[in-house]
């Protein structure tokens, strides 16, 4: 016995080693880094002279002051070209979206234009476009419209839009300064794709409003809703047929031509709804109409709170995208800092919130734009427009705007992505289509939160429900690989070799242990079968295991004991530096022994098989600390 004990010692490769202890602090500080810095922000710093240290300390939190001193002409050429191109879409989307949020026309301009210039300071993207988008103004509009009406109490619900606006920028830039940009990521792909596409077609149905001309029209948002009052007042509609063709000709027409046909035809005068008068100047402040001392605050700061996550991840997005065509990097922290200070200084400005848009970019990029001067650009046409042309758009028609929000929605209904969705993962176009339907026949709040829900519900099955697979042997090889993706890999006789991918922790601990006894039946059903050699050993790659907290330690004990009552031995193998810490100063790794872990698959079945071949049982490997069952 002493020889074959030998043998097997000789046989057995190096010891999985135990981490080294590291101070509380250290490993607080470590742990720390790794949540909140991956990006590792201050790697610029080290070896700099302080004079340095403050340049570059200042750049990374203004970047205009990185890229201004190499401005050149060229480059101000084409943001010129781009900045110009980009206000041709402002101006009439600034109006739109500020009719879509129940808020007058000249809130809309003011919007696109303080908050670009800030962005242009503070952004880190060259290509992001800054403005008011639908989403937004769809939530401000359902969220707010609820508690006090921008009908009968215009000026109240203003103030409200302002202090929703005020908290969103205070959320966004603590997001950013803390650096939990992470918490955007709760959002996932497809329920943005659901989301969005929701918010299109129900922008679009309160469109009816203005492509019909109905004077009084639901501020609900969910299709029923919509469909209801657009039916009930169809008798209702002022418009005389000899200007009808003015309004089906809408969506084809443009700003210019639109305002052109009513003011030579005078058809406000015969039910066609236009603008109306809009005062010059530029924006007022508004500092003095934040409604910290409203009954509906609570509503104020929940509006805030969720627009701002809604549109921190369309426009980061949307800046990480644009960016990775010319190859550079856009920081989210820095990004989120900078969209929560344009919206705190837009607050105090008479402007509503702004993000990134996605189409207003995309002409950005195309135009040629080289840095984020297109935006002092595109500002800079907004503040002409205040200034001087503001009463040419007296006579543009609300179909108009109508029609450039339809247009600019349609865009948003991402078909090819769901049914990509549902082609890769069902369970994404499964919270795909419930953020969808939440949208359009309940409203926007209810959608977001049922997407979010069931995201959250999926990443809890993933920690909850780990996946296991049972491992077999490439021919020819001593790798080990699952036999459901290998229809090759072979088992090792009385061996079963089960791999746990994900955490071992307090809400799988349960969900493993009947799992691993499941695959033990399994395996002892397919032997009694097939009458083949019966199962002696159990090896588990934990090589997957990230994460194990205590409870995850004391159900690897269970699963061991539970194997060595049927006359089993369980085996570990590729344990990695979490788990083995964490089985060392749980003292769990002196009832498997350095016998019974192993650095890889391979090593852990060599030895096993070494030992059957001995015709050892389990007991007498282990030497005295076990007995024969």
């Amino acid at each position: 016995m002493a020889n074959k004990s030998s043998v097997v010692d000789a046989e057995c490769t190096a010891k999985v080693p135990i981490p080294a202890e590291k101070p509380f602090l250290k490993t607080f500080k470590s742990n720390l880094k790794e949540t909140f810095f991956p990006d590792d922000p201050f790697r610029m710093f080290k070896a700099q002279s302080l004079k340095q240290r403050i340049i570059l300390g200042l750049q990374y939190l203004i970047p205009i002051l990185q890229w201004l001193p190499n401005y050149n002409l060229d480059f101000f050429k084409s943001d010129i070209v781009a900045g110009i191109t980009i206000a041709s879409l402002a101006v009439p989307q600034g109006i739109s979206y500020a009719n879509l949020a129940s808020l007058p026309p000249l809130v809309g301009l003011y919007t696109n234009f303080v908050p670009a210039l800030v962005y242009a300071v503070m952004g880190s993207s060259k290509d992001l476009a800054i403005g008011n988008v639908a989403v937004a103004s769809i939530l401000f509009s359902d969220m707010l419209g609820k508690v006090v009406s921008p009908i009968d109490s215009p000026r109240e619900y203003l103030s409200l839009v302002f202090t929703a606006t005020f908290f969103a920028g205070i959320i966004e830039a603590s997001l950013g300064f803390l650096r939990l940009g992470f918490l955007i990521d709760l959002l996932s792909h497809a329920t943005i794709v659901g989301f969005m596409g929701g918010v299109a077609v129900t922008v679009c149905l309160q469109q009816l409003k203005g492509l019909l001309g109905l004077t009084h029209f639901t501020h609900k948002t969910d299709v029923v809703s919509v469909l209801h009052s657009t039916f009930a007042q169809t008798h209702e509609s002022n418009r005389k047929p000899a200007v009808f063709w003015i309004n089906a000709m809408a969506p084809l027409t443009s700003v210019i031509l639109g305002t052109l046909l009513v003011y030579f035809t005078h058809a406000e005068n015969h039910g066609v709804r236009v603008i109306g008068h809009l005062n010059k100047g530029l924006n007022p402040l508004s500092l003095t109409d934040l409604a910290f001392g409203s009954p509906h605050l609570s509503t104020a700061f929940k509006t805030g709170a969720i627009t701002a996550i809604v549109v921190m991840a369309e426009g980061v997005a949307v800046g990480r995208s644009f960016a990775m065509c010319k190859n550079y990097h856009v920081d989210g922290n820095k990004e989120m800092i900078a969209f929560g200070l344009m919206n705190i200084v837009g607050s105090c400005t008479s402007c509503y919130l702004t993000t990134g848009i996605f189409s207003r970019t995309a002409v950005n990029f195309n135009a040629g734009c080289k840095t984020a001067m297109s935006n002092i650009v595109m500002a800079i046409a907004v503040m002409v427009t205040l200034l001087c042309l503001t009463p040419l758009f007296h006579y543009t028609p609300l179909v108009v705007l109508s029609s450039i929000i339809i247009n600019a929605m349609l865009g948003l209904i991402k078909y090819e992505e769901v049914f990509h969705l549902w082609k890769v993962d069902k369970f994404d176009f499964v919270i795909s289509m419930s953020s969808f339907f939440g949208v359009v026949f309940a409203n926007v709040e209810t959608g977001l939160t049922i997407g979010v829900t069931l995201s959250l519900l999926r990443l809890v099955l993933i920690v909850a429900r780990p996946k296991t697979f049972v491992l077999g042997n490439l021919p020819n090889t001593m790798v080990y690989r699952s036999t459901e993706q290998y229809q090759c890999a072979q088992t090792v006789a009385g061996i079963l070799i089960l791999q746990i991918e994900g955490p071992i922790c307090f809400a799988s601990s349960n969900y493993l242990r009947e799992r691993v006894t499941r695959w033990i039946h399994e395996e002892e059903d397919r032997i009694k079968s097939s009458g083949g050699l019966s199962l002696q050993y159990v090896i588990l790659d934990v090589g997957g295991v990230g994460c194990v907290d205590t409870s995850g330690i004391s159900v690897l004990e269970e699963v061991k004991k539970l194997i060595e009552r049927k006359s089993m031995k369980l085996v570990l193998a590729n344990p990695g530096n979490e788990l083995m810490k964490k089985m060392y100063l749980s003292k769990c790794i002196e009832e498997f022994g350095q016998e019974g872990i192993y650095p890889t698959v391979a090593e852990a079945v060599n030895a096993c098989t070494l030992m059957l071949q001995m015709n050892l049982n389990p007991g007498e490997v282990n030497g005295d600390r076990h007995n024969n069952v």
